[in-house]
């Protein structure tokens, strides 16, 4: 397994975590996955604006920006008000053109390291609902489905309906 670099999104990072959204996006349009990211919907605001209030987080191979994810410590619109013991992964990125085999669940558990030393004991996500494919790709990393939510708010958007996830990350995620 390749190592990867990680470390958390500045200023001079927001147009490279654009473009790995956008070609993200690309990748999942080109494989018929329709109703989750449109390329264009998000610029360097909505980024800035997450490390305003959490963290956008990059992974490097070979000097490259290869993966990225938001790491959050409320949600709010999906999951409701709840007490400080999560913390909510949103866009897990990968540049499915240069990524290393292995780099999303790399990155995945990363974040997860990182809420742990946070000292919160949950790792949480949503997907779009009826996005099969990457709904097993989180029960095959480890989560559990807990609910669902109808309805919740997009940037740049229509309300879209998601299954919500989460994972302990207390001893080794067991």
């Amino acid at each position: 397994m390749n190592t990867l670099l990680f470390r958390p999104a500045g200023e001079g990072d927001l147009a490279a975590a654009v473009r790995l959204r956008d070609a993200a996006a690309r990748w999942m349009l080109a494989r018929g996955v329709t109703g989750q990211w449109q390329p264009g919907e998000l610029g360097e605001d909505h980024f800035r604006r997450i490390s305003e209030t959490g963290e956008v987080w990059l992974a490097e191979a070979a000097g490259r920006v290869v993966g990225a994810w938001e790491l959050w410590w409320q949600d709010d619109d999906a999951w409701g008000p709840q007490p400080p013991t999560a913390g909510y992964v949103h866009r897990l990125m990968v540049d499915h053109s240069s990524a290393p085999a292995g780099t999303g669940l790399q990155l995945l558990r990363r974040a997860e390291r990182r809420v742990a030393e946070a000292g919160r004991p949950l790792v949480r996500l949503d997907c779009l609902a009826g996005n099969a494919r990457l709904e097993a790709y989180y029960l095959d990393a480890g989560y559990r489905v807990v609910g669902h939510k109808e309805g919740k708010p997009q940037p740049g958007g229509p309300p879209k309906s998601f299954t919500l996830l989460e994972r302990s990350v207390r001893d080794g995620g067991r």
